[in-house]
């Protein structure tokens, strides 16, 4: 039988095991192959425990002496935290004690304790982050990498990036040939970077990418393409403009429909379809980034998640093992690079 034990670091997020605990109990109980591994401070991860009344053989403590602040550098964290949460989670998976490690600690200090412990997989240079967001086609979602893991990337990591994306897709969303599309400043072939021109060359060039070509920022949500492309500058800044949007809408909303009475009104007659758009939207039901491209599986939460956004984090460490994402790319990457050097 498949091993389905994660490792959840239990003190990771803003909110920590108050947050991480009800959402594993959550996910424990929907699933009875599934073994979790709590780590963390002993004594506040046994009180939240009994504050939830469940008691689980299939749940395991892992002490932690210490913790990773959320604003702490991560090369102080990888130095001078190695009995923290996230570390030891990560130690497990390296260990082969879990398949897989979900945080919603700090980013930085999750990617390079990470990238230290477990190395990345034979080919590739650096792993990527990679998450899912909505489109305008229901039922539909669009994958994006990298957000942030790499700052400065060349040509041949975003090739990487994009085999791995679509390696990600087929395996989980069942797509056979995903179409792969580069963020860019326009679809001219002329509008670009030199890094940006000469990944759609790579990426035009290749048998195994179903490569889409450019799109713009303001296409990424249209559903017309699975997987996007970009390094991790532009990656971020997209990511937090996407996030500062939505709160932006979310704030406005609700100040118009509170102005007086009439507003109220409209709000309570619009509020059955506002719910409906806010379930298509909403970025718990979308959470957990993937560290692509790690000799292991890695999850990263927002750092402010709820119960159910940590919650879907969890599933995609789920889905990730079902599908041994990591061997997959191993497998596979390898040949395709070795072709592509050739």
């Amino acid at each position: 039988m498949k091993d389905y034990t994660i490792a959840i670091d239990a003190m990771g997020g803003d909110f920590g095991p108050e947050v991480t605990v009800p959402a594993a109990l959550s996910v424990l109980a929907a699933h009875p192959q599934l073994k979790l591994i709590l780590v963390g401070d002993s004594p506040s991860l046994e009180r939240v425990l009994a504050a939830q009344r469940s008691v689980s053989n299939r749940l395991t403590i892992q002490h932690a002496s210490q913790q990773v602040s959320m604003n702490e550098l991560p090369s102080q964290a990888l130095r001078t935290k190695k009995d923290s949460s996230m570390r030891i989670a990560i130690n497990l998976v390296k260990e082969g004690a879990a398949k897989a490690c979900v945080s919603a600690g700090n980013t930085g200090a999750l990617m390079a304790t990470a990238r230290f412990v477990l190395k990345t997989l034979p080919g590739v240079d650096r792993p990527a982050i990679v998450a899912t967001f909505p489109t305008a086609i229901e039922g539909k979602v669009v994958r994006m990498l990298d957000l942030g893991a790499n700052v400065d990337s060349c040509a041949d990591h975003l090739y990487q990036f994009a085999i791995m994306g679509s390696l990600l897709v087929s395996a989980i969303d069942g797509i056979e040939a995903p179409k792969i599309a580069l963020l860019n400043i326009g679809q001219e072939e002329i509008k670009g970077n030199d890094q940006v021109k000469q990944t759609a060359q790579l990426l035009s060039e290749s048998k195994a990418i179903h490569y889409y070509g450019y799109i713009e920022g303001d296409q990424i949500f249209s559903g017309n393409v699975d997987v996007v492309v970009c390094d991790g500058f532009v990656g971020n800044v997209a990511l937090k403009s996407m996030e500062g949007a939505a709160k932006l809408i979310v704030r406005i909303s609700k100040e118009i429909f509170k102005r007086h009475w009439f507003t109220q009104l409209l709000g309570l007659i619009a509020y059955p379809v506002m719910r409906q758009v806010k379930k298509r939207i909403d970025p718990a039901r979308h959470n957990g980034a993937s560290l692509l491209g790690l000799q292991g599986i890695v999850i990263k939460s927002h750092g402010g998640a709820d119960v159910l956004a940590f919650t879907q984090a969890i599933y995609q460490a789920l889905a990730e093992i079902e599908h041994d994402i990591p061997q997959q790319i191993r497998e596979e990457v390898g040949a395709l690079l070795e072709e592509h050097q050739q």
